[in-house]
């Protein structure tokens, strides 16, 4: 295991030396929160598919695929199915808003006063992202040195807090293209084909499992319903995804390169699928199914293969996490706390290193907050369906509408994110957190408030209305003098 340690710790080094490297460029807000804008296709595929493939997609996707066989590639698959309905339908007007934040798009499209409450949710749901993110760092730890999960968890935790404070968005960044490359070269290309080898072939596979396991819908229709519901929609909205199209350099890269970032995760999905039934070739009676990921890696890959294929599985959690956090961050700095002192910009026209200071403070601070809470929960999938349920529940609705209904107005959006919120919680405490009713009911009155409030209404402002549509044409301007290009760049 020596050399196994070597690569994970020359791993972890790598990823500090990224933030150190990126704090030199983040110079302005601009720069610390989205990348100045600038990042072109191929960096900006390999930072989207890094941030949505995080420690669900990789040992969870295996534990599916253990579980269930092929149709455990659904959960990853309808996040790749939402990352290419957001990069086609949405991401060059949302690109051309040049805002920070969802909030800020939704007081651009209805005249303001909907940010605090929508930033409240979507602040929620940022920080579960992290923390279920962070809470991950335990089983990959326990696996390679055997350590005490909370241990692990502030190790772990520690090291994404450092870089992504240091550099915001721009370490962010060239730590998710290493992360990239790691886990396609981890999973696709070594932990994939030796997996399927060492489980004879997809003839023994076939042969040794039931035929359920090579049904594609096999995990059942309302599972697959419901994921399409939670990830395919929650990809759509969330803050974490939305800042990346943010860092899009134009139109073009962050429709394309989306694109690009969807169909990756479609492989990536199959991919653990595929080895995940493997798995259950070689291991039919674990524990849990949770853990073929770290056994099949322990037990069957060679060193050296073994130390880059963990690392492969904590950049998938790494990339996740920062992300998270710098979205968990953003939107408490911009979104809440920036709105209850009066304080809010869509760009600042300096780069004033204050603005760099007080958001580098946040993620500080959110970053001790996502290490406390992830020490203090012990289940994921609960954290990660709340997050989600939120999400979904209480944004969707008045942020597609905005997208897509001129009609709708404030009151209605207000009424939406409310009334779909609390409905979620309502609905978690009677039927349990797990449970399909709460996102389903959630959804649907969420969608009924936002539009009888609306329609009973007085529609939005023509001036605001003019506005959102210069906007999202590229036309219009931030409320303050875009910023200048940093000369060092």
């Amino acid at each position: 295991m020596a050399v196994d340690y070597t690569v994970i710790v020359l791993y972890l080094a790598g990823m500090l030396a990224m933030g150190w490297f990126g704090m030199r460029r983040a110079r302005s807000k601009s720069d610390f929160l989205v990348a100045g804008r600038r990042l072109g296709p191929a960096m900006y595929s390999g930072t989207m598919a890094a941030i949505v493939l995080g420690g669900a997609s990789t040992i969870g996707g295996v534990g599916l695929g253990y579980q269930y066989g092929l149709s455990g590639a659904w959960m990853v698959f309808t996040i790749g199915l939402g990352l290419l309905a957001l990069s086609v339908f949405f991401s060059a007007r949302i690109a051309r808003l040049k805002v920070y934040t969802v909030s800020e798009m939704l007081d651009l499209r209805y005249g303001g006063r909907a940010g605090v409450i929508s930033g409240v949710v979507m602040w929620a749901y940022t920080l579960m992202l992290a923390v279920t993110s962070t809470i991950a760092y335990a089983t990959i730890f326990d696996v390679l040195f055997d350590m005490n999960r909370t241990l692990a968890i502030v190790l772990g935790g520690s090291i994404v807090v450092a870089y992504s404070t240091l550099g915001g968005m721009w370490s962010i960044t060239l730590t998710d293209m290493v992360q990239f490359v790691v886990k396609t070269i981890g999973v696709l290309l070594l932990l994939l084909p030796i997996a399927v080898v060492k489980a004879g072939g997809f003839a023994a596979m076939k042969a040794k499992l039931p035929t359920s396991y090579f049904d594609p819908l096999g995990i059942g229709g309302e599972t697959i319903f419901t994921y399409v519901l939670i990830y395919t929609f929650g990809m759509l909205i969330g803050q974490d995804i939305w800042q990346r199209v943010f860092t899009a350099r134009g139109d073009r890269t962050a429709k394309w390169g989306g694109t690009v970032a969807g169909t990756y995760c479609l492989v990536y999905a199959l991919a653990g699928a595929v080895i995940g039934t493997a798995a259950k070739v070689l291991y039919p009676k674990l524990g849990s199914p949770d853990d073929a990921f770290a056994t099949i890696v322990k037990d069957e890959l060679p060193v050296g293969v073994r130390g880059l294929v963990l690392a492969a599985a904590l950049a998938a959690v790494m990339s996740t996490s920062s992300g998270a956090l710098i979205a968990c961050a953003t939107v408490a700095n911009n979104d809440i706390w920036s709105r209850l002192r009066g304080k809010v910009t869509s760009e600042d026209a300096s780069g004033d290193h204050d603005e760099v200071r007080g958001n580098r403070a946040f993620i500080l601070i959110m970053g001790i907050g996502v290490i406390g809470t992830a020490i203090a929960l012990n289940d994921v999938v609960e954290a990660l369906t709340v997050a989600y349920n939120l999400l979904v529940g209480g944004l969707l609705v008045p942020i597609l509408g905005g997208l897509l209904w001129k009609r709708g107005t404030v009151q209605g959006a207000l009424a939406s994110v409310t009334v779909g919120g609390l409905a979620v919680i309502g609905l978690m405490a009677g039927y349990g957190i797990l449970a399909n009713e709460p996102v389903y009911y959630g959804l649907l009155s969420s969608l009924v408030a936002y539009v009888v409030v609306s329609l009973a209404t007085k529609p939005t402002d023509a001036a605001v209305l003019a506005n959102w549509r210069e906007r999202l044409a590229g036309r219009g301007t931030p409320e303050l003098v875009s910023e200048p290009v940093p000369a060092h760049q």
